[in-house]
Parts: C-alpha cells; structure tokens; sequence
C-alpha cells in the first residue's frame, strides 16, 4: 500500500481523482467505447510516486524525456509545458513531467502551482484533483527532501487508445466539442538520493487527457483514473 494512503488528504485525493470523470469524461463519454473501457471495474489506478523504505529515501524529480538521474547531479527547475498542437508529442512531455521532481530544487507547493500550469484554462475541463492525486503529499515531501531524492523520467512511447481511436472513427464529430484527446505514454522513473544511484527504474504507464484545439496550443485536462492500452 502507498504510504499517502496514511495522510488524511489521501482518501479525499483518490475521490478527486474520479472527478475526471465530471469533467474530461464528460466529453469522452459520448466516445462510447473509450468511457466504456476506462470505467470498467478492476483496472488499475496512475501509481503515484512513492517513497523506498527508511532505509532508502523516497522520490524525486527532474522533467527529463530521456536518462537516467547522475548522482551527482545539479538540481533541475521545474517544467514548462511545450508549444504544440501535437497531442501526443504534448502528452510525452506531460507525462515526463508528472514522473519527475527534485527535491533539491523546489518546494512541494511550487512543483504543484508549475503542474497546474501544464492545465487547460477551460476550467470545465480541467481536473487539477488528478494532477494533485499523483505529487507526493506535503509531509511525504519533507520526509524527501531530507534525503535530497530526486528523479528523472524516461518517455518510450506515446499513442492514442486503440478504445480512443475506434470510437472517433465511428462519430469523428465528437472530438470537435472539446477537442480532449486520451492520450496513453509508457517510460520509466529513475530515482536517486545522497548523492547515490537507486538501483534500476521503475516502470510507468499512464493515459492522459490532452486538450488540442485548432487555435491554441496543447494543454493538460487531467489524469485518467484507469490506463487504457
């Protein structure tokens, strides 16, 4: 179990989550294939970051596309979302930053305001809870932030769901309500503390909903409560 479940806040997280549902989903619904495969029961839920045990410390970040951490690397600053009109290319790049941070760096509160800058200004949309949902909490931060931990993401790949792509073939008017996009990414988190290599990287999938439309450039809606291959 995640030590967050622990916190307080950490149930409430994991209801915010599911507002997605209100928001992003509200449009995919109408994709009935996609809402479909994401809502049904027993698919896993994003892994948010957690902390190795006492003996290690836990994670940290640094929004990187590609490599592993250097031990001895310098703090890296916070993200910044990219112009792009690529959905894909957009969610490669969201997702690196989601699996990254760096404790040496910023505050848990600064790597939260730079997150919930990657998010659509349509607030209809837009579904900070599930940004919230896989930063570590404040306390868990403190914890990592005495161990220095840090960590970089590797993105191999990033894709439209199959679930996704069929339901827009049968009504491709759907998208142009919103144009939010399920985009799936797949990488891995390299994690290192005190100046020392954690041993190998984890790996992650998640699917995000990217918000494209014709006159601005990409923005982040949310984090899908399920993967969707």
């Amino acid at each position: 179990m995640s030590r967050r479940s622990s916190h307080p806040g950490g149930a409430s997280r994991v209801r915010r989550r599911a507002l997605l549902g209100t928001a992003v989903l509200v449009v995919l619904v109408a994709l009935a294939g996609l809402a479909a495969y994401l809502t049904r029961d027993g698919r896993d839920t994003p892994k948010t970051h957690e902390p190795l045990k006492s003996s290690a410390a836990p994670s940290s970040s640094t929004a990187s596309l590609s490599g592993s951490p250097s031990p001895r690397a310098r703090p890296h600053a916070l993200s910044v979302p990219p112009k792009t009109h690529d959905p894909i290319a957009f969610g490669k790049a969201a997702a690196a930053a989601l699996w990254s941070y760096d404790t040496r760096a910023y505050s848990q509160a600064e790597l939260l305001t730079a997150l919930h800058g990657w998010l659509t200004t349509e607030t209809k949309y837009a579904d900070p809870a599930s940004v919230d949902a896989v930063v570590p909490s404040r306390a868990l931060w403190k914890e990592m932030a005495a161990n220095a931990q840090f960590a970089t993401a590797t993105v191999n790949e990033g894709h439209f769901p199959d679930s996704f792509t069929q339901a827009l073939q049968t009504n491709p008017g759907t998208i142009t309500q919103a144009y939010v996009y399920a985009v799936t990414v797949s990488g891995k988190q390299s994690i290192a503390w005190n100046g020392l290599r954690a041993g190998g990287a984890e790996n992650r999938v998640t699917t995000l909903a990217v918000q494209c439309r014709p006159s601005h450039s990409c923005a982040l809606a949310g984090v899908m409560p399920s993967v969707a291959p």
